[in-house]
């Protein structure tokens, strides 16, 4: 099945804005970056709502927006892979939007976010996400987190019961990130955001959207943030990018950082049979022209494909086959505790240790076998 590609509307618009400088390009038509995107091949787009509808639009003004938008949608045969609210622009979500110690103004986020999910489901979004970039604290002793995360988990309990009584079809995910632009921001990782869930009124409406740059940027595996998500069956949609380890949120081209990280991030993506999005949250280089930001879209669907490509490469070796079986990761598979699991057996087992402690588990070889195919000499 081919890789549905998907791009924000923010991305490919971004102007190359930083946090200590300007525009470095003109703003983008969405409905010229639709076209754009279909000329090179994605499947969809994505979009926050003032992406599209610029903030303070008039209901009319809405609503020609959204006419012509949906026109270019239908021309093109585009999707929209996902939909979100900008919770974290606007002055008044300066402490916080869901979790801000202000009572109006979260009930605002709220609002909000209910037009924006009247938005996502009018384009036929399947996924609604939810990044809480102002969720979080500078000042710890000004917010007790458990508060917090009580009208963190309110909000997305109310707009849940909100998409079922409007009958729309969509899943939310939750975006989680573990630093900037707060000081600490809430759900910061994968498995704070899987427990958050769990707590929720409808957990079966909600999973995740991690993002590359997001869990490398504080040292974290990002395959294995994916992994807990696929293996708790909550990945619902994924933001792909490249990102070096304690930078801001660089939002590279997907692979231009950390070849080796992508290969097994596809690698375990395809292995797994995804059939979300694949959306690339990242954006051009700053010092690029027009021209430029079409090839970083180009780039990153290129790389995906290629990172794919090798990965079934390196799967079809025999020598690989070899290594895996000298490693033990098919082993890794198999029940630890069938058959005669008794207390006593097990605590036998425990005599073999020094025995246990001669084996050799082969990584040098099979990680030396994974970077020849990403260098292309096997």
């Amino acid at each position: 099945m081919e890789p549905r590609f998907t791009f924000g509307l923010w991305t490919v618009g971004n102007p190359g804005r930083d946090p200590f400088g300007g525009p470095t390009r003109e703003p983008l038509d969405p409905v010229d970056s639709v076209r754009k995107l279909a000329e090179l091949g994605a499947w969809g787009v994505s979009l926050h709502d003032d992406d599209l509808v610029p903030w303070g639009s008039s209901p009319a003004e809405r609503d020609l927006i959204v006419t012509r938008f949906k026109a270019v949608l239908e021309e093109t045969g585009l999707g929209v892979g996902m939909a979100t609210t900008n919770l974290f622009g606007h002055p008044a979500f300066k402490d916080g939007a869901f979790t801000s110690n202000d009572r109006g103004v979260r009930r605002a986020a709220i609002g909000k976010a209910m037009r924006s999910i009247d938005l996502g489901a009018e384009l036929g979004a399947e996924v609604y996400v939810f990044w809480g970039g102002r969720e979080g604290t500078e000042a710890a002793v000004a917010k007790d987190p458990r508060d917090a995360l009580d009208r963190y988990r309110e909000a997305i309990d109310v707009l849940a019961d909100y998409v079922v009584e409007q009958g729309y079809d969509l899943r939310f995910a939750i975006e989680p990130k573990p630093n900037e632009p707060r000081g600490d921001i809430f759900l910061p990782t994968v498995g704070h955001a899987l427990h958050f869930i769990g707590t929720l009124n409808r957990p079966e409406m909600v999973g995740v959207n991690p993002e590359l740059a997001h869990e490398t940027m504080a040292g974290l595996s990002f395959v294995h943030g994916v992994g807990q998500a696929l293996w708790a069956g909550k990945l619902f949609h994924i933001d792909l990018n490249a990102q070096r380890i304690g930078r801001y949120d660089q939002d590279f081209r997907f692979g231009a950082e950390d070849l080796k990280e992508a290969l097994l991030l596809v690698r375990l993506l395809e292995r797994a049979g995804y059939e979300g999005p694949r959306h690339f949250d990242a954006h051009a280089y700053r010092n690029e022209d027009p021209e430029g930001v079409w090839d970083f879209a180009a780039g990153c669907m290129r790389t995906y494909r290629t990172l794919a490509d090798r990965a079934r490469h390196f799967d079809s070796l025999p020598e690989v086959q070899e290594a895996l079986a000298a490693t033990g990761t098919t082993e890794l598979g198999i029940p630890s505790v069938d058959g005669d699991g008794s207390p006593d057996t097990l605590k036998a087992e425990a005599d073999r240790l020094d025995e246990l402690a001669a084996r050799g588990y082969a990584n040098e070889w099979l990680d030396q076998l994974l970077v020849d195919v990403l260098l292309g000499v096997r």
